[in-house]
């Protein structure tokens, strides 16, 4: 492995041998690359496959093409991968995260909203037809009950009545009460379809933006370290390297790296100076905020899904509402009773047969016939995807440091001459230091 990466390193290959062993590698690295970018464009950024293909073999034969002819690319290329450690590989991974949260929630939360409209509809709808029906009921209780008046008076020969029974026109047409019903049904589900396509559609497009921004300031977050490197003996140049350590024991000077221990770290070890203790805690503060917002975002679907879930379960579960309709009647005719009295006679009523009746029915609220969609549960793989790259993206948080770290590495292995001069500066500024 060694050896390997001597070859890749080096600015020029020695022989033909080298030079094969260099293009092999870049092949390989090249092919890994494109099949991760049409990977990532046709499942993560959602393009079609022939685009994603044409996309990913351009930019393999562009990448490869690079790799084995420039020197410094090879160098940038190698620590973009260190670099997905650092605060740009945590926003990609944030926005995989998001796409893969809002894609795979917001349909859930949608459809079951859908299902709770679809029950309220069911019931208004089941109501209305049983409360429409209840005319008839009016309507045959005015007829039994006209038709009793009409008998109670049939014996009055000297009194020629009236039609008893009364008239009651109960409404028939109801289909376009039904109509207005499915209108609205359908406006309502064409504005929650249209609201789900302009969520997708929105989270799409953002997804695009963030992820190509995001590779393209990978790409310069790791030139401009590599310029600064090369061109700025002072820039990130605090580590006792090995380097530094023979140097110090060539010429005799090895206190000087124990006494200026607390102003140097070791690129291997594991402390940290103060200032990235505090980098770090920031960026885990606001990781956090985006990890409770997201699962705000958990938390409406479980909500949605259980209020789903109950209304289907309830709606199914209502009782039928009797309604009783009773009618009694009572009545009497005296004749001219005034008139009578006022002659001498006793006044005479007429009793008229009683009328009592009840009359049944029942209101139905819901319908085995309703069409309603049955709620979609929350899909517990998807929270673990979240959950997993959330611990990843914490991990990166504390790993940032040790990614930079391994970015110096690397173009030190590329600059080994330059790295040389940087060694130098160092441990004449600690000579200084010490004298002063």
């Amino acid at each position: 492995v060694a050896d390997l990466w001597w070859v890749y390193s080096k600015p020029v290959p020695e022989d033909g041998r080298e030079l094969w062993t260099l293009f092999l590698q870049c092949s390989c690295v090249t092919a890994l690359t494109g099949g991760l970018f049409y990977n990532w464009m046709f499942a993560s950024l959602e393009y079609s496959w022939h685009l994603s293909t044409a996309a990913s073999i351009s930019f393999s034969l562009l990448l490869l093409l690079t790799l084995s002819l420039v020197h410094p690319a090879r160098c940038v290329f190698s620590m973009v991968m260190p670099t997905l450690g650092t605060k740009q590989g945590r926003k990609l991974l944030l926005s995989t995260c998001l796409v893969v949260a809002v894609v795979n929630i917001t349909p859930n939360i949608i459809s079951n909203v859908k299902t709770i409209l679809q029950v309220i509809r069911c019931i208004c709808k089941n109501s209305s037809d049983s409360l429409l029906n209840s005319t008839a009921l009016l309507q045959a209780a005015s007829q039994e009950f006209g038709g009793a008046i009409q008998e109670a008076v049939h014996l009055l020969t000297f009194y020629k009545p009236m039609n008893g029974r009364f008239k009651f026109s109960s409404l028939q047409n109801t289909s376009s009460i039904y109509q207005k019903m499915d209108l609205a049904g359908e406006k309502i589900s064409r504005d929650f379809l249209s609201a789900e396509v302009l969520v997708k559609d929105s989270v799409r497009v953002g997804n695009r933006l963030v992820a190509g921004f995001s590779i393209l300031y990978l790409c310069f977050e790791s030139t401009w370290y590599l310029k600064n490197y090369l061109t700025n003996l002072r820039f990130d140049n605090f580590y006792i390297t090995k380097r530094l350590e023979r140097l110090a024991a060539d010429r005799k000077a090895a206190h000087l790296l124990v006494g200026s221990s607390k102003n140097l770290l070791r690129p291997t070890g594991l402390k940290l100076s103060r200032e990235e203790g505090a980098q770090c805690l920031v960026q885990a503060v606001l990781l956090t905020v985006a990890l409770l917002l997201l699962l705000l975002l958990v938390a409406m679907e479980h909500f949605a899904f259980s209020v789903a879930d109950t209304a289907v379960r309830r709606a199914a579960q209502f009782s039928v509402v009797p309604i009783t309709l009773h009618i009694k009647y009572k009545a009497k005719i005296g004749i001219l009773p005034s008139f009578i009295e006022g002659f001498g006679f006793p006044s005479e009523e007429f009793l008229l047969r009683d009328f009592e009746q009840n009359y049944q029915h029942y209101l139905i609220s819901s319908s085995a016939h309703c069409k309603i969609s049955p709620p979609v549960p929350p899909n517990p793989s998807v929270l673990l995807v979240v959950g997993l790259l959330f611990c990843i993206l914490y991990s990166t948080v504390f790993l940032e440091t040790y990614a930079r770290r391994l970015c110096r590495k690397i173009a030190a292995s590329f600059f080994p001459s330059w790295e040389e001069k940087r060694v130098l500066y160092l441990y004449g500024k600690l000579s200084r230091r010490q004298k002063k």
